[in-house]
């Protein structure tokens, strides 16, 4: 059963009738205090509650009944209702616990999608017996193209397969090179969404001029250089997933025109003033410290809670030693296959070395190792010696030398200070910049990082 909590009755007798059409039970209050009342002695699945009760508060006493409610019924999604113009106040209710926020006026479409999902993913926490292994995950999803079997990454998939069915919007965080466009591509295969289209987009590489029309399409003759019609990603990605990467490079002015579309899925094609829907499960990804950005003003914070439904934070690969072998052995494979070598193997000291090797560019910088060390030696059993040839510490002054001098780094890594992996991932970003002469798109692609990744360390390490 659904309460509905608002004091409009016009608005308590659209939303009652859309529910029951679309076959749920409801219950509408008009006042905080029957609120209260209902939900003493009744807990209802879902509630649906307005923020502003009377026209002095400013959303106080909406805020207020939604601490309280919550007291009665902790483990009851709340899905709040306020105009546009008040979106502040719903990133408020956010915070204070609710699940989602809807604006007036609301898309019928887009309001049922969202009780729907605050009502799936309660069902699937109230049962939560989902497979724990890996083994017991590969028999019911299709994580066939996700290399591990690692606590670490098993519990990500886990997540995925809890959230994958739904169309809660997911944020998959984590280091950059850990895989975030795999696992964005396992909730869309895992999902029914999975007969219908996967679309990429990099917010990094779009700029903001580009922005609308790459992102929602145009009319031929919209603007200088538009020869034609052009289907923009969000009409490409309808009724299937859109995987909004590199979603913290995305420029301010953007992000409203972005929220726009995520709130009600209606957006305009340049050139054409005709509204157009779309159906579209978002999943958006970052290695950019988001909460930080909202608290410098820098991301905003009601684009922050619509896309951070679900999270999923990625660990990085020294954080799933275990999983390094099996990757190390997956893409030697896969090069062999590719270019008719001989099966490649690799010695226990390469696998022992892998795993002591800090990896800053995560499994990206793992395979390019590999690659590398397979294509320069010609070798079909790489030992460690092969490995540390091409690191950034070579020979007898790699990651052996490294451990032999209890962690003072050797030759132009030398330093006093305690070796400590943050200390460690700096020499290893500074020492592939000199050997790139300052060239840092050369340096981010040894590295196996993004130029914007290699930037942020470069900041945090002061390099």
């Amino acid at each position: 059963m659904i309460l509905i909590i608002d004091d409009d009755a016009i608005v308590r007798s659209s939303l009652s009738l859309l529910l029951k059409r679309a076959g749920y039970e409801t219950e509408a209050v008009a006042s905080p205090k029957a609120a209260l009342d209902f939900v003493r002695h009744t807990s209802p699945d879902l509630m649906l509650m307005d923020m502003n009760f009377s026209l002095t508060t400013k959303g106080e006493e909406g805020l207020e009944l939604l601490q309280k409610v919550q007291v009665f019924c902790p483990r009851v999604p709340v899905i709040l209702i306020t105009a546009w113009g008040s979106i502040s106040l719903a990133v408020r209710g956010m915070k204070t616990g609710a699940f989602d926020f809807i604006t007036k006026p609301w898309d019928n479409r887009q309001l049922l999608k969202s009780v729907e999902t605050a009502l799936e993913l309660k069902a699937r926490r109230a049962i939560d017996n989902l497979p724990q292994t890996r083994r017991e995950l590969d028999g019911q999803y299709d994580f066939s193209f996700i290399i591990g079997q690692s606590k670490a990454l098993v519990d990500v998939l886990s997540t995925v397969a809890r959230i994958a069915d739904t169309n809660a919007s997911v944020l998959i965080t984590g280091e950059s090179g850990t895989g975030k466009e795999l696992i964005a591509e396992a909730i869309h295969k895992n999902s029914s969404r999975k007969k219908q289209r996967f679309v990429k987009v990099n917010l990094g590489g779009v700029s903001q001029s580009l922005f609308e029309s790459e992102m929602f399409g145009h009319r031929k003759g919209a603007f200088t250089d538009a020869q034609a019609d052009r289907t923009g990603r969000f009409e490409l990605a309808d009724k299937g997933t859109i995987f909004l990467d590199e979603i913290g490079e995305l420029d301010i002015t953007c992000q409203v025109k972005l929220l726009r579309v995520l709130q009600d899925q209606t957006f305009e094609v340049l050139g054409d003033s005709t509204p157009r829907k779309v159906d579209v499960r978002v999943v958006s990804a970052t290695n950019a410290d988001l909460q930080q950005m909202v608290r410098e003003k820098t991301f905003r914070e009601d684009l922050f809670y619509r896309i951070n439904l679900i999270q999923i934070h990625l660990p990085a690969l020294r954080e799933r030693k275990e999983d390094i072998p099996l990757l190390a052995q997956f893409f030697a494979d896969r090069l062999s296959a590719q270019n008719r070598l001989p099966a490649i193997s690799f010695t226990p000291d390469a696998f022992e070395l892998l795993q002591t090797l800090p990896f800053p560019g995560n499994i990206r910088e793992l395979k390019n190792l590999i690659e590398r060390t397979i294509l320069v030696s010609g070798k079909s059993r790489i030992s460690a010696d092969d490995l540390r040839s091409q690191t950034p510490m070579q020979g007898a002054q790699g990651v052996q030398g490294v451990q032999e001098r209890r962690g003072i780094l050797p030759g132009s890594y030398h330093t006093d200070q305690p070796m400590t992996l943050d200390n460690l991932e700096a020499q290893t970003i500074r020492h592939a910049i000199e050997q790139h002469n300052g060239n840092l798109s050369k340096a981010a692609r040894a590295l196996g990082i993004s130029r914007t990744a290699l930037y942020r360390r470069i900041e945090k390490y002061g390099l």
